[in-house]
């Protein structure tokens, strides 16, 4: 199947961190492939702008909700197809502002989600953030670094 081509009305995915940019440019896309998506943020770093434009349309919901939080589950009801994992700080200076919650990313959040892909028997996806990998040595940083 792919994912970005086929359009799969039958399909239902889950974008955590829905509402930032790489996050609400997947929502859009999934959504012009015909996948129904809940789109979840907390906007500690996300926005409803980047999503603004996306209300309203058939098969579109966004839900406010920490995706830290264990009660995040019960706000999802699913069935999920896809548990799409975009719930990361955006920047160094988000990272810095917010260190617990950058750090429940990495840990509460990734849980839960996959928690969540396996209560459906859903696929996984993981994106992270370039600080995972410390402070770099070259900026900006290349692909291949």
């Amino acid at each position: 199947m792919s994912l970005m081509t086929t359009p799969a009305p039958w399909c239902r995915a889950v974008v955590t961190g829905g509402a930032g940019f790489l996050g609400s440019h997947l929502c859009e896309r999934l959504l012009d492939s015909g996948v129904e998506v809940d789109c979840v943020d907390n906007l500690l770093s996300g926005s409803e702008g980047n999503i603004a434009h996306l209300e309203g349309r058939p098969g579109f919901r966004f839900v406010r909700c920490d995706v830290s939080s264990d009660a995040v589950i019960g706000h999802l009801p699913g069935p999920y197809d896809l548990v799409l994992h975009f719930a990361w700080p955006r920047s160094p200076a988000d990272c810095l502002r917010h260190p617990l919650e950058t750090m429940d990313v990495g840990s509460l959040d990734t849980r839960n989600a996959l928690a969540l892909a396996h209560r459906d028997g859903a696929r996984f996806l993981l994106a992270s953030t370039s600080e995972v990998y410390g402070d770099p040595l070259v900026h900006p940083q290349r692909e291949d670094y």
